[in-house]
């Protein structure tokens, strides 16, 4: 039962980031109706726009490829009917891997804070 909720943690953190990706790549990352929360800055320079969408782009699609990534060999665990298992130091990477990837889809938006605050400078 843990392998399919892990499977689940990671396919729906692969799904959201791909989702955030697509904001970025239609240029809407800055609009509040579609987008996210950005400095007044970043959005009404069109040049930070472009690097927001960019920003939030890149690193979602990175983000989303590195969750979707675990899902083979957790896959081959579940499929395997108890044939194979995973030790409690593979859970613990499972863990932070998750981690570094919610790190990796977190940084945009970091970033794009970082973006506002040095446009007013």
């Amino acid at each position: 039962m843990a392998y399919i909720f892990i499977f689940g943690c990671f396919l729906l953190l692969g799904v959201v980031s791909l989702l955030a990706a697509r904001v970025g790549y239609r240029g809407k990352a800055c609009d509040r109706s579609d987008g996210y929360e950005v400095p007044e800055e970043v959005k009404s320079d069109p040049a930070l726009r472009k690097q927001a969408n960019g920003l939030v782009a890149f690193w979602c699609t990175g983000a989303a490829a590195l969750s979707f990534a675990p899902l083979v060999p957790i896959g081959s665990v579940i499929l395997s009917d108890g044939g194979k298992s995973v030790s409690t130091w593979g859970l613990v990477a499972f863990a932070l891997y998750g981690l570094v990837v919610v790190t990796v889809g977190a940084y945009p938006f970091e970033k794009i804070k970082r973006l506002g605050n040095s446009a007013g400078r």
